[in-house]
């Protein structure tokens, strides 16, 4: 393809234009290049003229299409710019480029060739995955079982099962079913069915809820109508839905126990008690709250908490026996400072000279701990477990000082702990 620029000193059209090229070459390039024996015999192509006229000049664009060679391709196109009029006016003819078709279409036969393959790659990777994921969703859907007189949406071993796992919805036991889980069931809203309630009383129930208000809204309607035995809570501001297999068995793992989560969140009183747990008859003149506290399930974790300070009794700078009225001034600093947090859910991470570094709220304790590099102390108002002494102790604190103990299984030597029995005066 030839392509050249005209420009005229006048008004001139089309047909002058190609009369010009025609008439102006004749017998120029010889017979074997005359562009009329071309044209006939297919060797040029037709020639296309785009002109336009303003201010008394004129300028086009010339278009040749041509099958010759290249070498008779550029004589051709030379001798276009031997013309010196167009009609009755002068003018001049510039050869912009001579450009291989060919090559061009070549190209673009390339670069869709490319895009073809990459779209034929790329659905030949995502239809067997696709293919694998449709048959084992097909499947877990199957799976699904509706129990109960409410028909709850369960995993199929939800009747077998010695331990059960509460949801919020259907989707939460799909997304449990893709991890292995299938002892989970969904109460399907706020309203805790019955099915649910009589569940809790012979199995072990975890509530497994999401990390928003729906999972606060739906664990405290639990804790008051069922036995809840453990909590576990997705990433807060996310749903049990969303999570992936990990952050699942993650969640199950780090779960706690009912009583405990009440008290570090502060929901006492909103605990389910059943009716065996309660004495049918109280000492005359004894306040129902006395009565509770003096009925038989609460003294029992009480050794384990006193057993475990004894230990450090031994080896602490300053010894606190049972009968020790007068407690030495860091003692006494930290029974203070748990005075001060006392029903507030608050810790205070404490220096080596026992300065408060930063004060955060017990749910974001065991986070805040990891990072805290300073810290050698904490005084807070919950319950000292298992996970937060194994942190102290990777941090190397001396002292964890909260208001009971909870259910420790490994005692690290180098950690002292104080509980507030252990601080009374």
């Amino acid at each position: 393809m030839i392509q050249a620029r005209m420009e005229a000193e006048g008004i001139v059209e089309k047909p002058d234009v190609v009369g010009a090229v025609f008439g102006q070459t004749e017998g120029l390039l010889g017979e074997e290049l005359d562009l009329r024996d071309l044209q006939k015999g297919g060797r040029i192509g037709r020639i296309e003229v785009d002109v336009q006229s303003k201010k008394g000049r004129s300028e086009g664009l010339i278009l040749i299409p041509s099958s010759l060679d290249q070498v008779e391709t550029s004589i051709l196109a030379a001798a276009l710019e031997t013309i010196d009029r167009v009609g009755p006016c002068k003018a001049t003819i510039k050869v912009e480029k001579v450009e291989d078709v060919r090559v061009t279409k070549r190209n673009k036969i390339i670069e869709r060739a490319r895009a073809l393959l990459a779209s034929m790659v790329e659905d030949s990777k995502t239809s067997g995955s696709d293919l694998l994921d449709e048959v084992r969703q097909s499947v877990q859907v199957s799976e699904i079982v509706s129990f109960g007189s409410e028909r709850l949406p369960a995993g199929p071993n939800i009747a077998d099962s010695d331990a059960i796992i509460i949801v919020e919805g259907r989707q939460d036991v799909l997304t449990l079913l893709r991890s292995g889980i299938k002892n989970a069931i969904a109460v399907e809203g706020t309203n805790v069915p019955k099915t649910v309630q009589e569940l809790s009383k012979e199995r072990a129930l975890t509530a497994f809820v999401d990390g928003d208000r729906g999972g606060d809204l739906i664990l405290k309607e639990l804790l008051q109508v069922a036995e809840v035995d453990f909590i576990a809570r997705a990433p807060r501001g996310k749903e049990v839905e969303e999570l992936t297999q990990k952050q699942i068995m993650k969640a199950l793992r780090n779960k706690i126990p009912a009583d405990q989560y009440v008290e570090m969140y502060g929901l006492s009183g909103q605990l389910y008690k059943p009716e065996s747990e309660f004495p049918e008859a109280r000492p005359a003149g004894a306040p129902p709250g006395r009565a509770e506290r003096g009925s038989e399930p609460r003294p029992e974790p009480r050794p384990e908490p006193r057993g475990e300070p004894r230990e450090f009794r031994e080896v602490a700078p300053a010894p606190l026996t049972p009968t020790t009225k007068v407690l030495n001034p860091k003692l006494e600093k930290y029974r203070e400072m748990l005075l001060q947090l006392g029903g507030s859910s608050t810790a205070r991470l404490l220096d080596e000279g026992d300065g408060v570094v930063t004060e955060v709220p017990v749910r974001d304790l065991v986070e805040t701990l990891k990072t805290a590099k300073q810290t050698r102390a904490v005084v807070f108002d919950g319950i000292i477990t298992q996970r937060i002494l194994d942190i102290a102790a990777e941090m190397n604190m001396h002292s964890v000082v909260g208001t009971k103990m909870g259910t420790i299984t490994k005692q690290p030597t180098g950690v002292v702990v104080w509980t507030r029995s252990d601080l009374a005066p």
